[in-house]
């Protein structure tokens, strides 16, 4: 992908939030790849009930959801100084040094959020907000004291997007998502319950879900979730 004549290299991304609002303050950040990928895969994938009943030789696809968008590219780490536009990251220009860069940033667990890095992948104007959920290495080439000088990365990311945001994207009424409601001034907890599930009964059920210790008032500004119910109980 170029612009005006410039290579314009793949950059990842590492927050520490789920709304990718705050940087991670791992160094560097971004990162590019040294060397972009020749091409890269979008998944898009529906989910479907295709049970069979019994004594039936045909099935109903039942739509069950939309499964997470999935990235997947290859690229590769190389310290033989042979490729035109290679790019590093840092100082050290050692595969092994390269590779520990990227694996802090996609894969290593993060101790202030404890767990691995929210991730958007840029190339461009493309804009990927992601987590990782595959990374497969093969190392080909190696110096006489066993340090890599070739590893092939075969990386596979999933679309990311945060509940609230996902949410209010999918605006869908349906009693068996989870819905969350911002209170306003006047809102009473049994008519957003009626308005939901379509019956005020389970009102109790969303006091409890919201560790609500009364129903009678909900304080505006608050958010409030409504999950799928067991409509057996109240």
């Amino acid at each position: 992908m170029e612009e005006t004549g410039q290579l314009i290299k793949v950059l990842i991304h590492a927050y520490e939030d789920e709304t990718f609002q705050t940087k991670s303050s791992i160094s560097p950040n971004p990162i590019s790849l040294p060397i972009n990928p020749e091409s890269f895969t979008q998944n898009f994938k529906v989910e479907l009930n295709q049970q069979q009943g019994q004594g039936n030789q045909s099935t109903n696809s039942d739509y069950k959801g939309t499964k997470p968008e999935e990235l997947k590219f290859d690229f590769i780490f190389d310290g033989t100084n042979t490729i035109e536009g290679y790019k590093y990251n840092g100082d050290d220009h050692s595969v092994k040094a390269q590779l520990e860069i990227f694996m802090n940033t996609v894969y290593n667990m993060n101790g202030e959020i404890h767990r691995p890095h929210f991730l958007q992948v840029q190339w461009g104007d493309f804009m990927f907000p992601c987590i990782l959920s595959n990374l497969d290495l093969n190392y080909s080439l190696f110096q006489s004291n066993g340090d890599p000088l070739r590893i092939k990365v075969s990386a596979s990311f999933l679309n990311y997007v945060a509940q609230k945001e996902r949410v209010a994207r999918e605006g869908r009424q349906s009693p068996d998502l989870t819905h969350v409601r911002l209170v306003k001034g006047g809102d009473r907890l049994d008519l957003m319950t009626s308005k939901i599930y379509k019956d005020p009964q389970f009102v109790t059920q969303i006091a409890k879900a919201n560790g609500l210790t009364t129903f009678r008032t909900i304080k505006p500004g608050v958010e409030l979730v409504f999950p799928p119910l067991d409509k057996t109980a109240t």
